[in-house]
C-alpha cells in the first residue's frame, strides 16, 4: 500500500481546507518544493499534489509552485485540480507528472476522461469526491445526484489507474478515515481505491492496510503530518509491510 502525503496549493503556498472550504485554510509554509523535499526524506516515493485554486477555476492556478515540486521531487507526483481539457493533461505529462486526477471532468464529461485513460495507460486516477453518499464537484461546491458506486463502475474497463475516494465530510477534521465506506467501494468495483480524508495517525494506515488485499492501492494524508500527529517513515513502513 502506498503513503501519499499531501501538498494542497492555494496562491502559492501550502495549505489544508476543512471540509474543502476554502474560507477555512490553514496555511502551513510558503515553500512547496521545500516541502515536497521534505517529504522525499522521510522516504516518500509518491506525492499527491491539488492546485485548489484551479479546482473551483477549471485552470492551473498553481502552476509555477507545481514545476518547482516537480523539479524538487524524485519520485512519482500525483495532481489534480482544474485538469479538464486535453491539453492541460498532455501538457502536465510532458512536464513530468506521473497521474492526473479527474473529479469534476469524470462526471460531466466521461467520454473524455476514458479517451485519456486510453490515451495514457494508468496516468489517469478518477476522483471520486463524496458527500453524504453522493458525488461532489466543482472543488466540492456542488453536489450531484450520482452516487460514489455508480461513479465508480462508469470507469471499470477503461483503462484508468484507481479511483481516489474522498469523504469530505472528514476532510482536514482529523477524524479518522472512513475505512468501512472505502472498504466497501473497494470490494464493489473492479479498480484499486485510494482512501482520502480524515487520517488522523497510524491506527488509519494499519486498518487500511489489513485490506490492501481487497483493492485498497493506498491512502493520501495531509494534516496529520502538518500537525505531527503522523510520522511519515512511520506510515510508510506500516503501509510498505501490508
Amino acid at each position: 500500500m502506498i503513503v501519499f502525503p499531501a501538498i494542497d496549493l492555494k496562491q502559492g503556498q501550502v495549505v489544508r481546507l476543512a471540509e474543502g472550504d476554502m474560507a477555512r485554510a490553514t496555511v502551513y509554509g510558503d515553500n512547496p518544493a521545500a516541502q515536497a523535499l521534505l517529504f522525499a526524506e522521510a522516504g516518500s516515493q509518491h506525492l499527491h499534489v491539488v492546485d485548489l485554486d484551479g479546482s473551483f477555476a477549471g485552470r492551473a492556478e498553481n502552476r509555477a509552485a507545481v514545476e518547482a515540486i516537480l523539479e524538487a521531487f524524485p519520485g512519482h507526483v500525483q495532481l489534480g485540480g482544474g485538469i479538464r481539457t486535453r491539453e492541460a493533461v498532455e501538457g502536465w505529462f510532458a512536464l513530468g507528472v506521473a497521474r492526473v486526477v479527474m473529479g469534476t471532468a469524470a462526471l460531466k464529461d466521461p467520454e473524455f476522461v476514458k479517451d485519456m485513460a486510453g490515451a495514457f495507460p494508468g496516468g489517469v486516477v478518477v476522483a471520486v469526491d463524496a458527500k453524504d453518499g453522493m458525488v461532489a464537484t466543482e472543488g466540492w461546491a456542488e453536489v450531484s445526484d450520482v452516487s460514489i458506486v455508480d461513479m465508480a463502475r462508469r470507469f471499470e474497463d477503461a483503462g484508468v489507474a484507481s479511483l481516489l475516494f474522498t469523504d469530505i465530510g472528514r476532510d482536514g477534521l482529523l477524524k479518522g478515515c472512513n475505512i468501512d465506506a472505502t472498504v466497501d467501494l473497494a470490494r464493489r468495483t473492479d479498480l484499486p481505491v485510494i482512501a482520502s480524508g480524515g487520517v488522523k495517525g497510524l491506527d488509519d494506515i494499519r486498518m487500511l492496510a489489513a485490506h490492501a488485499g481487497e483493492g485498497i492501492e493506498g491512502v493520501i494524508t495531509g494534516r496529520a503530518l502538518y500537525d505531527g500527529r503522523l510520522d511519515l517513515a512511520a506510515a510508510i513502513a506500516m503501509a510498505e509491510r501490508a
